[in-house]
Order: structure tokens, then sequence, then C-alpha cells
């Protein structure tokens, strides 16, 4: 049912700074609040209320109507209708009560894009090429299982639990993307909600992007081996409107 992860939505209370931020970040020119990658577009919007953070994912489907038809086979209400952005393809929201509270709508997919362009001079291999993965944090592993395989559909390629990070993790493979589960061994299962969290962008040259972002004024921390085998990753400490993110490339 699900080809790819359309957009990310990220609420915030400063909008304008938020734009600036995510400009210097991913290196690239905004379309309007929206930035555009090879693999997805983050969306930036007013934050409705206190909440801020990501608050919504979109994923993309070839034919809208099979996919409402699966989603009531699936027991997955719709909630309200919405005719999203203008020029935009209608979304497809499906009822929080269905996605333990993690907002989450399918589209009809659009041909795939090319990323933004640059925002300065810089090397096409200094700046974000695209998503390498969105957080999701759950009390549950086995629920978001049954809800990220089994009801949506998508490919469980790892379930992974690790007591030195004190984590269970769960990759859910989505188009070239990770839709990444992450439990806290500590706290054990729960009831509660699932929370979008954090996102990890991908870069062809990590040395490069961490030069360019810290001439760029952005704090970041040291290149370390990733966890994932011939990777290396860094953290972003600002510039992400406080979203906790990594910087990934090739070791």
């Amino acid at each position: 049912m699900i080809e790819a992860l359309d957009h990310i939505v990220l609420a915030t209370a400063a909008l304008d700074a938020a734009v600036a931020g995510y400009q210097t970040l991913l290196g690239r020119r905004p379309e309007g609040a929206s930035f555009r990658l090879a693999n997805m577009r983050l969306v930036l919007q007013a934050a409705d209320g206190p909440a801020e953070g990501l608050s919504a994912l979109a994923f993309a489907v070839r034919d809208i109507d099979k996919a409402q038809r699966l989603l009531s086979q699936r027991a997955l209400p719709l909630a309200e209708a919405d005719a999203g952005a203008p020029g935009s393809a209608p979304l497809l929201h499906i009822a929080a009560s269905a996605t333990h509270q993690v907002p989450i709508a399918l589209l009809q997919q659009n041909e795939p894009q090319q990323p933004a362009p640059l925002a300065s001079a810089s090397e096409e291999s200094a700046v974000v090429a695209g998503l390498d993965h969105v957080v999701i944090r759950s009390p549950d592993p086995e629920r978001a299982i049954a809800l990220y395989a089994g009801r949506l559909g998508l490919s469980l390629r790892l379930d992974r639990t690790e007591p030195a990070w004190g984590a269970r993790l769960l990759f859910f493979r989505c188009g070239d993307l990770i839709v990444e589960v992450a439990d806290d061994l500590k706290a054990g299962v729960g009831d509660g909600p699932d929370r979008l969290w954090g996102l990890s962008w991908r870069v062809p040259d990590l040395a490069k992007a961490r030069a360019r972002l810290r001439t760029a004024g952005v704090d970041v921390s040291d290149i370390r081996t990733g966890r994932r085998p011939g990777t290396q990753v860094l953290t972003v400490r600002s510039h992400t409107s406080g979203v906790p993110t990594l910087m990934i490339g090739a070791a």
C-alpha cells in the first residue's frame, strides 16, 4: 500500500526563525516554509497551541482509492477529511486512536522530484541529500509492529534489543529510508502514546558537511562511528527547532 514517505510536518512557534535555521542546516533553499529533499519533504508550520516539534507523517500511496479500502479492511478508521495545502493532493488522515496518537496521513503518490537548489555556494556533497530515518518513541514495540508492519504494510527489516543502549529498536523500510521505532528498556512496556521524536539526515560527505555547518555557526559534535556498520554520524545541537537530530554518512 505505502510506496514512500511523502513529507514530515514540524510545528514551531517561531516559523521564520525555523525556516532560516533549516535552510542553514540542510543547505537548501526553501519553497515557502517547505524543504524538498531527494526522498521526502520537510514542511514547517506555525504551532497550533503549545505543542511544538515533529507533528505528523504523510505517506505516499500509488492508488488512494485502493488505500482507503485497505484502511477499512485493516480496521484503520479515518479521521476528518483534509484538502491539504493548495495545489497538493488531498490527505486521508488515519484516526489517532488507531495510530497510538502519532498523526499519520496518506496521499496519492506524486512524480519523484529533484532536491531543491543549494542555499549557498556549498558543494552538493556537503549538504543534506535526503532523510535517512525518522524516529518514533513507543512504550510498546509489539504494538508498533502490529501497526507499521501488520496494518500499514511496511517491511520490518530489523528488530534488535541492545541492553548497552538501553533500547529495543525496530527498523521499518519505507521507500529508501527507515521509520525507526525505539523502546526504552528501563521504562518497561506500557500503554501510553507513541510520539514522533527525531530525524537523521543523509549527507554524501560527512566531514565536508561538518565543516560547512561549523562555518555557518551550527553547533555540531565530533564525528563518531555509527551504530549501523559502515557509517559515521554526528549530532546537531542547534538550528533544529528542538528536534533531536543526527547526520549520517558513509565511513
